[in-house]
């Protein structure tokens, strides 16, 4: 069994989780699991987070608005979003950014909070969590323009656009994605990022990856990611893992983090 494996993307408030959340992260753990960054997308899900942290020793979270809530912000949220990041198991402002894919709020309100939160993010000195689909221009014009420390979560750009992430000084995360069928983009742009820029991540309770397709996802299913991430990077499984933990620590600044 695999160790020191730390997730750095996933959504155990996710209301799939509500028959059986206790037990499922109980077990985690005993599984290698040594720490979780639950990610916030709207500013509900940012109260929902923290009371994760403060149940479970080794989980951490973020807050943020992501872009499919981006209609219901508000100008105060900033200064909500601000006083969260005081706490100290508050480890990046996001999820944030861009989705052309669903349009679940318009472009231009997208476009207007993800700023908002870049600037916030910019000026607290704390890391973001990118959320990019379908919208890799406008993701990339904005990421140019602030520079923020932080990750591009569950990548799915191409290689050249992680060159350009990678100049800016960021991390890129892959989940499940990186197992399935028809994932030759994905798995050019993961050989091209170096192993110390490199993150692992669920997004659960979605992206399972094979050969658990179709159920929900848990940390626990990260050895299957890790496998495929190593077999590209030509190391062994557990060496990549012990190089993602490592990473997500550095992004995060959990330097002190067992």
């Amino acid at each position: 069994m695999y160790q020191n494996i730390f997730d750095s993307h996933a959504h155990y408030d996710d209301e799939k989780f509500d028959p059986d959340r206790a037990d499922v992260i109980a077990l985690l753990p005993g599984k290698g699991v040594c720490h979780v960054v639950n990610v916030a997308c709207d500013m509900p899900s940012c109260k929902t987070s923290i009371a994760l942290t403060e149940a479970y020793p080794f989980f951490f979270c973020s807050v943020g608005i992501h872009p499919h809530a981006a209609s219901a912000f508000v100008p105060g949220d900033l200064d909500t979003l601000a006083g969260y990041t005081s706490l100290h198991k508050v480890v990046a402002l996001g999820e944030i950014g861009l989705d052309y894919h669903y349009d679940f709020s318009p472009r231009d309100v997208q476009k207007q909070v993800f700023e908002a939160q870049l600037r916030l993010a910019c000026d607290l000195g704390i890391p973001v969590i990118i959320h990019d689909r379908e919208a890799h221009a406008d993701t990339m014009g904005l990421l140019k323009k602030y520079r923020p420390q932080g990750i591009v979560h569950c990548y799915s750009g191409s290689a050249e656009m992680a060159k350009e992430i990678l100049k800016l000084g960021m991390y890129l995360a892959f989940g499940g994605a990186v197992t399935f069928k028809n994932a030759r983009k994905t798995l050019e742009a993961a050989a091209s990022v170096p192993l110390d820029r490199l993150l692992v991540e669920t997004d659960c309770p979605y992206m399972s990856p094979i050969p658990f397709r179709g159920q929900r996802c848990d940390s626990s299913m990260i050895p299957h990611t890790a496998e495929r991430l190593a077999e590209l990077h030509k190391i062994p499984p557990q060496e990549l893992i012990d190089q993602t933990c490592e990473n997500a620590k550095r992004v995060y600044r959990l330097a002190d983090a067992q």
